[in-house]
């Protein structure tokens, strides 16, 4: 019976349909078509009005949610700024309103994704292998207890303040405890997640996630810096900068605290703690970001059955994390040092400054040469490189290097005032190498991590050490066959075989006589034939080291600004030549950057570590 109208389809027809389905690249499910002149069977539904209508690309449905993130990000920006200025009118309870009204919305969405997705937890969800990885939800969990710790003792300020505090400083702690606890939970279920109903309602809610937590990071930054400016303009005037220094930018309510001494503690403790909610925010943004960018994406199941879970290993690095804990011993000691003499006295200043530039200089001298040699490696390695689509490591790429920019902005900065000043104290020389070696030592750290992220992760038969025959000689007309040998066994063969050589050098021949079976292996002497032997296991050992070496120097060097040694602010040149709120503004707005900039290349690096 010929297929037409009213006729069923036959068998192979009916299979294949769901393939051609499943490669179409519209983003809608396909509208039913109906011959030209039927109006179908009486039983039949009708054709909805916008069937027809064709389908919206991706691109354009990330764009709708992305336009209403970015507005609401900006107006929360222009919020905080006119807080931070004093304008007439804004207050700190007018910001704190709509930061509390953002996170409750958020968690509206979050508990009804939560709930939908139990309703329906018989049904097989796609993931997303290389997203939420279990180490980045374990860091992320981290953070968020550091900073449940921050709200309550927010919640303590408030409570010793209450007198001249609105209620909503009271209010926006508690809300932001119970927002972090819940993110929490949602980003340990549901980062892996690749979203594929609800689309547009789930692509709104999940970029209204990443801004909120985008704002929250900007608030904590600015508290952050307010703190730490006042504390710079104390300690330039013991470096005789006291006549460009300004009216202190005081917060403290205009009341007393009961008991003085535990309001006191709780203050400077809160300060103290900024660093890790800041870290909590910027990591969840990121991770909601990648879930975001996973909404509607087409997954290929052929590459999750190839994907290799990457396992910890601490075998043979013994070298690499023994440097490293050193690195971070000394950093502490530094760091200490710094803090203790820094604004003491004019001496005691400029003696803790060369310390730290002259320290410094050797950390990052030794870290670049560690990513040259990286490199180096990965250069004589021939493994493929890994092509596929992963957004999770495209937003960490694009991180690093825009996360650089931001220390590069200081360091040209300090380079500039070094240059064009009209007088230089002594200390200030010592700023010029240091400034010279963060440039080239991100720039070689970048280079070497998207070297390795790009690197398809070993597969469990190449774990087998492997021994690599190269064979070049030249002025040669004999027939020549290299050999790639990838078992010991083989190896150990092969190794009773070969004659002895001399000065390090042999060349391997496969030689086919008139009376023989199987191939011998002749040697051949002399500076034509140049091999190259190269060792897997030894190869992996080494970058194993260099990676947990460079991991804890990242580690390292985020301590010191974080936790207030910031020579950029105490260096006192910069605001000279620049002008002193220029200067303030500009570390204002990259500072952020260049400490989130150390714990994300830390992060990528025991990424690399794991997948060596």
């Amino acid at each position: 019976m010929p297929e037409g109208q009213g006729a069923p389809p036959s068998p192979r027809a009916a299979r294949s349909a769901p393939d051609r389905r499943s490669s179409e690249p519209a983003l809608c499910p396909p509208s039913q078509i109906l011959a030209p002149g039927s109006r179908g069977s009486p039983g039949s539904p009708a054709p909805r009005r916008g069937a027809t209508r064709s389908c919206v690309p991706q691109k354009l449905a990330e764009a709708r949610s992305s336009q209403y993130g970015l507005i609401v990000f900006v107006a929360g920006l222009l919020l905080l700024l006119a807080w931070a200025v004093h304008a007439a009118g804004v207050g700190k309870s007018h910001l704190l309103c709509v930061l509390t009204a953002l996170m409750l919305l958020q968690l509206l969405w979050m508990l009804w994704y939560v709930g939908r997705r139990a309703a329906h937890r018989g049904l097989v969800r796609l993931k997303d292998t290389h997203a939420g990885a279990r180490w980045l939800r374990g860091s992320i969990t981290l953070f968020a207890v550091i900073t449940v710790v921050l709200g309550c003792l927010k919640i303590g300020y408030f409570v010793g303040f209450s007198d001249c505090l609105s209620a909503t400083e009271g209010v926006f702690p508690v809300t932001h405890a119970v927002h972090t606890l819940v993110q929490v939970y949602f980003l340990w279920g549901h980062a892996k997640d690749v979203i594929q109903s609800f689309k547009t309602l789930e692509r709104f809610g999940v970029i209204h996630s990443v801004f909120t937590n985008l704002l929250l990071w900007a608030n904590s930054v600015l508290n952050e810096s307010k703190h730490q400016l006042n504390e710079h303009k104390e300690r330039l005037i013991t470096l005789g900068f006291g006549n460009i220094t300004i009216v202190l930018d005081d917060h403290t309510p205009p009341c007393n605290c009961s008991p003085p001494a535990l309001c006191s503690a709780i203050s400077h403790g809160i300060y103290y703690l900024y660093p890790f909610n800041i870290e909590y925010q910027i990591l969840a943004s990121t991770m909601l970001y990648v879930l975001w960018k996973n909404i509607g994406r087409r997954v290929d199941s052929r590459q999750h059955r190839q994907h290799r879970k990457m396992q910890f290993r601490f075998q043979g690095v013994a070298v690499g994390s023994g440097l490293g804990l050193a690195v971070l011993a000394a950093t502490i000691g530094v760091v200490a040092v710094y803090l203790i003499r820094i604004g003491r006295s004019k001496t005691k200043s400029e003696s803790a400054l060369i310390l730290f530039y002259l320290y410094a200089s050797a950390l990052l001298t030794l870290m670049g040469a560690a990513g040259l040699a990286g490199l180096r490696l990965y250069r004589l390695d021939e493994q493929p490189l890994d092509e596929s689509k992963n957004p999770a490591r495209k937003l960490d790429v694009d991180l690093l290097v825009g996360t650089a920019s931001g220390s590069w902005l200081l360091s040209w900065g300090s380079i500039l005032a070094i240059l064009c000043a009209e007088a230089r104290p002594a200390y200030t020389w010592y700023n010029l190498p240091y400034s010279v070696l963060v440039i080239v030592e991100k720039y070689i750290q970048n280079l070497f991590i998207i070297e390795a992220t790009h690197r398809a992760p070993g597969t469990p038969g190449e774990d087998i050490r492997a021994l690599r025959v190269a064979v070049v000689c030249n002025g040669s007309d004999a027939p020549l066959a290299s050999s790639c040998l990838k078992s010991d066994a083989v190896a150990r063969d092969l190794g009773s075989q070969m004659p002895p050589a001399a000065n390090g050098s042999l060349c391997l021949r496969e030689v086919s006589g008139p009376g023989e079976a199987e191939p011998s292996w002749a040697g051949a002497r002399g500076p034509a034939c140049r091999p190259r032997l190269l060792q897997g296991s030894t190869q992996r050992s080494v970058l194993r080291n260099i990676a947990a070496f460079l991991f804890l120097c990242n580690i390292s060097l985020w301590i010191p600004p974080a936790f207030g040694c910031r020579p950029e602010y105490d260096n006192g040149l910069e605001e000279i030549v620049f002008g002193f709120e220029p200067w303030i503004i500009v570390v204002n707005l990259a500072m952020p950057f260049s400490i989130f900039y150390r714990m994300h290349a830390a992060a990528s690096l025991f990424e690399v570590y794991c997948k060596i």
